[in-house]
């Protein structure tokens, strides 16, 4: 009897690791593989008129690139984006892990893209009319502005790390 407690400790070792790891609200397979050079969107996110977009560069210094893309001139944004060395984006900050993309490379079958897109929302709770719709009025919006009374808006923020051992 022994002998069978510390195989049962590490059979319930993987279970804490995963219980670490926050959960993501929108989960996917993979993406396709993508060959060097070739730009590939990641992740679509209109509420603040972004596509994230992505590449290998075929470089071992920097195997992956990825650049926010503005989708339309004209998109009025309702979130906006922060650079992830700067907000820390976590769940002890109030952050919820949004989404996790996994891009492998078709060069390299053992090294993979991993694009986590984290989401901070605005905290405030949306004030419907009596016909249960959001609507903000200009010269509302214009006291609250002089106010300084604005509405937090939601931030999203994208982390990139490199998974697999780099191909020659």
């Amino acid at each position: 009897m022994k002998s069978a407690a510390p195989l049962m400790l590490l059979a319930l070792l993987p279970l804490g690791a995963l219980a670490a790891t926050p959960k993501a609200e929108i989960e996917r397979p993979a993406a396709a593989a993508q060959a060097i050079g070739a730009v590939h969107t990641v992740r679509q996110i209109p509420e603040a008129c972004t596509r994230i977009e992505g590449r290998f560069t075929g470089t071992a210094a920097q195997p992956y690139d990825m650049q926010l893309v503005r989708t339309n001139p004209q998109c009025q944004p309702r979130a906006v984006f922060l650079d992830a060395s700067k907000a820390n984006p976590s769940e002890a900050a109030g952050w919820k892990l949004n989404e996790v993309v996994h891009v492998p490379s078709a060069a390299c079958s053992s090294q993979q893209a991993l694009i986590e897109v984290w989401r901070k929302p605005a905290g405030q709770q949306v004030a419907l009319d009596g016909q249960g719709q959001n609507r903000v009025y200009l010269e509302d919006a214009k006291q609250q502005a002089a106010a300084g009374r604005l509405a937090a808006l939601p931030a999203y923020s994208v982390k990139l790390a490199m998974q697999g051992a780099a191909c020659r």
